[in-house]
C-alpha cells in the first residue's frame, strides 16, 4: 500500500511541475497516444542539441537523423516553447542524450516569413499565452513595424500586448500612446522604463504560474532588460544602443525559455530587422477594424472601394471619416497576405508531392515476400 501511495505522490508531483512549466489539457489529450513516453519542454536549441526541461529535470534532447531528412519545412522541427515526447528507455538513460520521438501539436505559435529570398516559415516562439511587442520611445519608434507585429500576432493564437519601453527618454509619452492606440485594436498598451522601473511590475500580471510570454522587437529596445527584471536577476547581457539611430547590438543571439521563480515562463528573442508577414488571407489586421466594419456595409460583397455605388468606404473617405492613405495601406497588407497564402499553398503542394514520392520509394524498397 505504501509503495502505491509513493507512486501516486510521484505522479501528482510530476503533474504539478508540468503545469508550472505551461502544461495544459490540450497537451495531456495528445499524450494518451504515447503511453511509453514522457513530455519535456524545449527551453533552448544549440545547433543539433535541444535543452529540455520537464518533471524529471533538465535533459539534453536530440532528433533522429530520419526526422531531419524527411521534414519538409524547418518550421515542423521542435522550437523553443514546444513540448516534445521522450521514450522511457534504458538507452536514453545510459547515454544521457534523450531522443525526441515526437513534437506535440502547438496551442499557439508566432511566425514570420524567413528573412531573405527563402520561402519558408520561421517559427519564433510556440505555446505562448502572451506576446509582448516591445518598441522604444526613441528613434526606434515605428508605427508601421508595430502594425506588422500586430498582424502576425493576430494569427498566432496568443494575446498581443504593446510595450513602449525607454519612457525615461521620452518627453511626450501621451502622444506616442495615442498613436499606438489608433492601430492596436484591443491590445493593451503599457509604458515602461528599465532605468526608473516604471511600469515593469505591471508586466508580471501576465505571467501567473503556468503562463508563457515571449518578448519580440528589434535590437536595442530593452527586451533583455525587461526579461532580467521579470527573472529577478541578471540572466541576459544587455548593451548600449548607437547614438543617432538608437539601433542596438544583438546582445541576445538565441531564443531561450526561462522560468520565473513563483510565476510563469518568459522567452527572450533576438532582435529582428525584417518582419515579413506569414499568414492567410483571412488573417485579421487589428489596426483596420474600422475599415472591416465599413466593408461589411458596402452594397456589393465584391466591392473594390473605387467608384461602385453604395460603397461605405468611399462614403467614409469623402466625409473625412477615413483618410485615403489608410485604404491604400489596408490594400497593401491584404495583397501581402494573399501573396503569403499563395506561397504557403505552393509549399504545401510541394510537401504533398514529396510525401507521395517517399511513400512510393518505400514501397519499391520493401522486400519481396516469397510464397
Amino acid at each position: 500500500m505504501k509503495e502505491y501511495e509513493n507512486e501516486t505522490i510521484k505522479q501528482i508531483d510530476e503533474q504539478l511541475t508540468l503545469r508550472q512549466l505551461g502544461w495544459k489539457p490540450f497537451f495531456q489529450i495528445q499524450l494518451a497516444d504515447y503511453p511509453d513516453h514522457f513530455p519535456a519542454r524545449v527551453v533552448r536549441q544549440d545547433t543539433d542539441r535541444y535543452q529540455l526541461l520537464g518533471a524529471r529535470g533538465a535533459l539534453v534532447g536530440v532528433l533522429p537523423g530520419k526526422t531531419r531528412l524527411t521534414t519538409f519545412s524547418k518550421a515542423e522541427l521542435p522550437k523553443v516553447g514546444d513540448w516534445v515526447l521522450i521514450k522511457n528507455s534504458e538507452e536514453n538513460r545510459e547515454t544521457g542524450l534523450f531522443v525526441i520521438e515526437h513534437t506535440l501539436a502547438r496551442v499557439s505559435k508566432f511566425s514570420r516569413k524567413q528573412a531573405g529570398e527563402v520561402n519558408d516559415e520561421q517559427v519564433l516562439a510556440t505555446n505562448i499565452d502572451t506576446v509582448f511587442i516591445v518598441t522604444g520611445l526613441d528613434d526606434n519608434f515605428n508605427l508601421n513595424r508595430i502594425e506588422r507585429y500586430l498582424i502576425i500576432a493576430a494569427g498566432s493564437g496568443a494575446d498581443p500586448v504593446v510595450v513602449l519601453s525607454k519612457a525615461d527618454l521620452c518627453e511626450d509619452i501621451a502622444s506616442y500612446v495615442d498613436q499606438v492606440r489608433e492601430i492596436a485594436g484591443a491590445a493593451p498598451i503599457h509604458v515602461v522604463s528599465g532605468v526608473t522601473g516604471i511600469g515593469l511590475e505591471t508586466l508580471r500580471d501576465y505571467l501567473a504560474e503556468g503562463q508563457t510570454a515571449a518578448l519580440l522587437g528589434s535590437s536595442g529596445v530593452g527586451k533583455s532588460t525587461i526579461t532580467n527584471y521579470l527573472l529577478g536577476y541578471e540572466h541576459i547581457l544587455t548593451g548600449e544602443v548607437r547614438e543617432g539611430d538608437s539601433k542596438g547590438r544583438h546582445t541576445t543571439t538565441f531564443r531561450e525559455l526561462c522560468r520565473i521563480d513563483g510565476a510563469g515562463m518568459v522567452i527572450d528573442t533576438p532582435g529582428m530587422r525584417e518582419i515579413q508577414i506569414w499568414g492567410s488571407e483571412e488573417s485579421a489586421i487589428p489596426s483596420f477594424e474600422d475599415l472591416d466594419s465599413l466593408i461589411i456595409s458596402c452594397r456589393f460583397s465584391d466591392c473594390q472601394h473605387n467608384s461602385e455605388p453604395g460603397c461605405a468606404v468611399t462614403a467614409a473617405i469623402n466625409s473625412g471619416q477615413i483618410q485615403p492613405d489608410r485604404l491604400e495601406t489596408y490594400r497593401k497588407y491584404q495583397q501581402e497576405l494573399a501573396q503569403a497564402a499563395e506561397k504557403q499553398s505552393a509549399g504545401m503542394r510541394a510537401q504533398k508531392k514529396l510525401e507521395r514520392r517517399n511513400f512510393t520509394k518505400s514501397l519499391k524498397n520493401r522486400p519481396n515476400k516469397k510464397n
